[in-house]
């Protein structure tokens, strides 16, 4: 199912260690490069409106720059701040482009 998958950006545009939010329709989603591989996740945090992609990244971990909550950026679970998860995507880098799956997250959303 193609239809799922939406471009992002190139992946040359990514910086090791610096997010980057992304509007896709409705959903925002945050990417992280980390070494040589790419993340994705919501963008929101899960206790309040604020945007992951301007927190702190400390290896897999990003900081809410609200709330001080720590999500692992592979998994999506809350390491600090006993707040919700938030979910993660699946990416794919395509002859240098970054796509990612939103259909898959929502998906395991519906069915939890």
């Amino acid at each position: 199912m193609t239809s799922s998958w939406k471009h992002l950006c190139a992946a040359a545009k990514l910086a090791e260690g610096e997010p980057v939010g992304f509007q896709l329709d409705d959903q925002r989603v945050a990417v992280y490069k980390i070494g040589d591989e790419i993340f994705a996740t919501d963008d929101v945090c899960s206790h309040a409106f604020a945007l992951l992609s301007t927190g702190f990244l400390d290896e897999h971990v990003i900081e809410c720059p609200l709330h001080g909550g720590m999500f692992d950026v592979r998994t999506g679970k809350c390491r600090s701040g006993g707040y919700k998860d938030i979910r993660t995507f699946p990416v794919e880098v395509r002859q240098g482009e970054i796509f990612v799956n939103l259909a898959s997250a929502e998906d395991e959303a519906s069915a939890a």
